[in-house]
């Protein structure tokens, strides 16, 4: 019986799942969820509130030594003098979607004279992939992103959307692969808010434990940065790509800690081994008498 409902779901499913605007009897719109699980198979980003700034890191696919890391990026691209993203899924849609954005504050920026507020930005995007799932002839962007950014009204900022057009603020979050795991470390550790330095070495961390190669390398990350060089009107925003050297630094430093930790870890056992042996001794001493 357990069979034959089954077959009759998944025979109910493909009924439904040919077009974006039908709705299945459960309520679900199945090609915004296909969508949603293409993001969950690229790789992970994730993105960092701190009190001097915003960090962006993200794991990159294609790693080919002979890629300039001066100008190729594949996961972090700059919007405007305050804001950047970072994205996860297609790679074809999320460049459609990064020149949109670019032109709505370039936009905003002639039109105003100021630059666009974040979530200004945010939502003129999440309009656009709303509009993708509600009409005919159209398919969902596939693609999922984190901006970072700074304006005047709310400070530092980081943001996530979907590609259903759902967006929040975060503190902290992860989008992609092994973005669950990412997510529970994050929770764990992210306690009050970090410095930038302390959001750079949280970041490591978390993609240290969640990345599929067995040890975390420098080609396989993208860092940048979004901070101020002072508070005020006259300060300026600096959006900043690490190099690789600076991110071999990082983990360096991150191995490091780890390899002090587990020392004195291990020391503590031994510690603890030789207390209670003595503690033994000391106890058959006594029978003994």
């Amino acid at each position: 019986i357990a069979a034959a409902i089954l077959r009759k779901r998944q025979k109910m499913s493909r009924r439904y799942d040919s077009r974006t605007t039908i709705f299945s009897p459960e309520g679900r719109l199945f090609q915004v969820e296909y969508a949603i699980e293409a993001v969950n198979h690229a790789g992970t980003c994730l993105g960092l509130l701190g009190t001097d700034g915003v960090v962006l890191a993200a794991e990159r696919k294609n790693t080919n030594k002979l890629l300039d890391d001066s100008v190729f990026s594949e996961k972090i691209f700059k919007l405007d003098e305050n804001i950047a993203c970072s994205v996860a899924g297609i790679t074809a849609d999320a460049n459609i979607l990064v020149n949109d954005l670019r032109v709505a504050a370039a936009r905003h920026t002639y039109w105003y004279s100021e630059h666009i507020p974040v979530e200004q930005l945010v939502t003129h995007l999440c309009d656009l992939k709303q509009r993708y799932t509600q009409f005919g002839g159209r398919r969902p962007f596939g693609t999922s992103l984190l901006y970072m950014g700074w304006d005047p009204h709310s400070n530092f900022q980081l943001y996530q959307s979907d590609p259903s057009g759902n967006y929040g603020g975060w503190k902290a979050t992860c989008i992609g692969s092994n973005h669950q795991a990412a997510n529970s470390i994050l929770k764990q550790d992210y306690k009050n808010t970090p410095t930038l330095k302390e959001a750079l070495g949280l970041a490591i961390k978390v993609l240290s434990k969640t990345v599929d190669t067995p040890k975390l390398t420098a080609d396989k990350v993208e860092i940048a940065t979004l901070s101020r060089t002072s508070d005020g009107a006259d300060g300026k925003t600096v959006i900043r790509i690490l190099q690789t050297a600076e991110v071999e630094e990082l983990i360096k430093a991150y191995e490091e800690k780890v390899a002090q930790e587990k020392e004195e870890k291990e020391k503590e056992i031994k510690a603890k081994a030789e207390k209670e042996r003595l503690k033994k001794k000391e106890a058959k001493a006594k029978e003994q008498k």
